[in-house]
This record gives structure tokens, sequence and C-alpha cells, in this order.
């Protein structure tokens, strides 16, 4: 079956048809997932070309080519993405066809520097992967839902191939209409699926692309080329017995930490972009914090909650978020890994690693939830990038870096914990003028609930009153990541 369809014209041509048919057979608007990689270009290139072959009159329904950008993608991809779809709108519009682009981001307060650096959270694992809800899923869905909102229905082109896993392949059967080309959407009402190359192999979608010129001026060898730099020489398409085999690396984010190595940017690297060397450093870091016995360095025995979680059975603390020290490290050291980039960039690239809304709403998170009354973030970027933001300017009861040392001292010695202190403070700041008093009352009372004893007395009370119900266990660290973030209440809880 190899290669059947590329050297089968007939195949498609009527493939074609097939796109054709599925795109007069009603009003709703399409919307096409581009990541710029080899399948969307493929499913988007044989959109574009069998919708030129319609009258005018007919490609009148509306097409949004939508791409995700998660603010952490590798700066080379985000660069070639830009770039394409510049020359789609432009071409769309030359060629009469009613394509629009348009990039999704995650919101500011969900990106991942404000949850990784801001919140604490610890850096992506395969077992607890909050990265791709928040950084590709919700964006797309949200786009998505307004045009659903805006239309009734959706119909979303993916280039998805039942080839590429069986577990795909199951779940693109499963939700297939019955003598239809479309799916229904596995979560998303009044949405619909299509998958135009849904039967291709990989060796048609390359084979497509180098006999297929882009209908909107982009040259497909060079997404061959950018394939080879990302997996270590390795080229995607056998061409010849010269050719070597191909591998399974991919590219996409560059802090990812599920995977154990990343081997797509080591080969970029190799192949000649050096100034991405930093970013790697970088993420090396992160995937250092996720090592069993070297997580008590950089994170807290508490989760987010304020409570403790143990392994079942054990007397082993699961690790909560990252520690307020070490996020203020990571801060100071990304902003310098942005300053040593930048200054080895090719001319006009100059990436920015992280934007100045988040560096606002990681300050903003410091203040009201980790007690940051030297007012932390201002003076790293001062320090560092050698400049002020336009900080917002708080309210007259906001605490300073002197009520904290002079707190500290009063704290220590009268044995009190001085964050326990710093969070009741805090609560009474933010409810400063309230008239009713009721919820504030509610929040200092779950303030003392939380565990604000030393993880040794702790262990301790455990070991001596095995069996109490008194602290939460789950059956796997990795698991218990998964509730790090939640604010339950004490007890027992089975993941």
């Amino acid at each position: 079956m190899a290669n059947r369809f590329i050297f089968d014209r007939a195949a498609l041509a009527e493939r074609y048809r097939e796109i054709q048919e599925v795109y007069l057979s009603d009003s709703r608007p399409w919307v096409v997932g581009f990541s710029g990689g080899k399948d969307s270009t493929c499913a988007l290139q044989m959109v574009w070309l069998a919708l030129l072959e319609l009258p005018p009159e007919q490609r009148r329904k509306p097409i949004y080519v939508i791409s995700s950008d998660t603010l952490v993608e590798t700066p080379v991809i985000v660069r070639h993405i830009d770039a394409t779809l510049e020359r789609i709108e432009e071409a769309a519009k030359a060629q009469g066809l009613p394509i629009t682009t348009k990039k999704v981001m995650p919101n500011i307060d969900r990106s991942f520097w404000v949850n990784l650096i801001g919140r604490g959270y610890p850096a992506p694992s395969r077992r607890f992967r909050w990265c791709t809800e928040r950084l590709k899923i919700e964006p797309a869905n949200d786009f998505i839902k307004e045009r659903v909102a805006e239309f009734g229905e959706v119909v979303m082109v993916l280039g998805v191939r039942a080839s590429e896993s069986a577990t795909r392949a199951q779940v693109m059967s499963f939700h297939r209409i019955k003598d239809s080309a479309l799916s229904r959407h596995s979560s998303l009402l009044n949405a619909f699926v299509y998958g135009p190359i849904e039967a291709l192999s990989t060796d048609d979608v390359w084979t497509y692309l180098l006999q297929t010129p882009s209908p909107w001026g982009n040259d497909n060898r060079e997404l061959v080329a950018m394939y080879r730099s990302a997996q270590a020489g390795e080229c995607p398409l056998v061409v010849d017995k010269t050719t070597p085999s191909c591998g399974n690396s991919r590219f996409g984010c560059w802090v990812c930490t599920v995977v154990e190595r990343d081997r797509s940017m080591e080969a970029m690297i190799d192949s000649g972009e050096g100034w991405l060397e930093p970013l790697l450093e970088f993420r090396d870091l992160l995937a250092e914090t996720q090592i069993p016995e070297k997580k008590k360095l950089y994170r807290d025995f508490r989760r987010r909650s304020g409570h403790v979680a143990f392994i079942r059975d054990t007397d082993t603390p699961v690790p909560g978020p990252y520690t307020f020290d070490f996020c203020k490290q990571l801060l100071r050291q990304l902003l310098e890994t942005q300053i040593e980039v930048q200054r080895n960039a090719p001319p006009g690239e100059a990436p920015l690693i992280i934007h100045d809304a988040e560096l606002h709403e990681i300050r903003r998170i410091w203040r009201a939830e980790r007690g940051d009354w030297a007012d932390t973030v201002p003076l790293i970027v001062r320090d560092v990038l050698g400049r002020d933001l336009d900080w917002v300017m708080e309210d007259a009861v906001t605490f300073t870096a002197d009520d904290g040392k002079l707190l500290d001292d009063i704290c220590g010695a009268h044995d009190v914990p001085t964050e326990l202190v710093v969070r009741l403070l805090e609560i009474e700041r933010s409810a400063h003028g309230l008239k009713r008093r009721h919820s504030v009352h509610t929040r200092i009372e779950e303030v003392f609930r939380q565990e604000w004893r030393d993880i040794d007395e702790i262990v301790a009370e455990r070991r001596t009153n095995r069996g109490d119900n008194t602290t939460i266990e789950v059956d796997l660290e990795d698991d218990a990541e998964h509730s790090l973030l939640s604010q339950a209440s004490p007890g027992q809880v089975d993941q």
C-alpha cells in the first residue's frame, strides 16, 4: 500500500472532490488547525487547492486558519510559523479565498511562566502534564467556542492521521458520524471534526508536499530541512538508499521536560543554531528539579492548599510547589537567559522569552499569595534588565520590605511562623474597607487549618499516630502531583 495515494492521481482528485463536497454541504465555517508541521501543512494545502478548483461564487464560507502560540515555542519555529501565516493571509486575499489567520495564545494568568514562576507549579512530567491544557487546548477551544456562539456550529479541519497511533485511530472511529466524513468533537458541543488526510501515511504526506508547490509561496523543502535539523540529521522521508532512516523526535515548546532529553533542540544547536544553547541549559535546569532525590532542594513539603500529603503507608511527603526562594532564582536566571539569547540571536530575531504582562502577573501573585512584601519582581527586573516597567502602584496599606524585617524579628522572638502571620495580615489588607466580614473570618479559619509545623515534627507525629486519618495519603508520588494544585481539605485521597 506504500505510496498508493501519491502515484494514483485519481485518488488525489477524489480527495479534492471530497473536500469540495464537505465544504459545500452546509454553511458551517471551517477552523483549520495549523501547527506549521508536515501534517497540518499537508491538510491546509489540500483544502486550499481543492477550493481553488471551485468557482469564485462558491468560495464564500469563511475559513479560519488558527495556530497555537504557547509563548514558549522554540524561536526557530515561531519565526517559521509567523512568516507562514503572513504569506497565507496575503496569498488567500490575492487568490480570492475566504481564509483568514489567527494566532491563539493562553491568557496571561494561565501562561507557562506565570504558573511555574508565579505560582510555583513544578516543571511538567509525563504523569503531571499541566501545561498542555492551559497552553494549547484552552486557547484553541476558546476560539472555537467564540465561532460556535457566532455561527451556531463549526467544522474543525485537522491534520490527523489514523496511522499515527492505534489510540488516535480508535478515537477517530468512535466519534465518526454514520455515512459522513465528519466526526463529533470529543468535548465541544456543536463542533465537528474533518480529517482530509486521515488515510495518508507519512510517506504520502512528504511526497505530496515535495511534489506539490505550496500555494501560499512557502518552499516545502525548507520544512524538510527543519525536520532534519530537529531530528539530529535524520530525514523525515526516505527518498533513496543513501537517505538515513527517520527518527521519532519532535519539536515544539523549548521548556518541555516531559521528554528526558530535548534531542530536537540539541540537534538544532548542532546544526548551526548555537544561539539557542542558553534555552537548552535553562530547560535542563527545570528537568533537574524532577530528579526524585533532588526534589526536596527545590520544592516545599506542603501543597499549595497548605496541607501535607504522604505516599500511602510511608513517611515520605509528596513534594509541593517550588519554594518562593527558588522561584525568585528562576526568574533571575530566565531574564539572564533572555539577555544572552537576544545578544547572540541572528539579526532581526531577538526573541522575547518572557513578556512584560507575565512579569506584572507574577508580581501580583507574589504580592497577593506569597507574602512578597519586598516587591521582588521590580527589583530583579531592574537588576538584570536595567530598566523599570510601568509598575502599578498599590494602595497605602501595602506592606514593605522594612515591615517584613520587623515582622520576622517579632515572629522569631515568639516562635511563630512568619508566613502564618503574613497570610493573616494579607487577608486583612485585602478586606480593607469591607463592611461584611463573614468571608474574612472563613479565610482566617482556613489559614489556621493549614500546616505550619516543621516537616520533622509532622513526620514524627505521623509515625506515632499512623492510621488516624489526619493526613492526606496518595498511592504514588507522581500521581500525587495531580492534587498539588487543589485546595482540598485534609483527608484521605485515592488517585
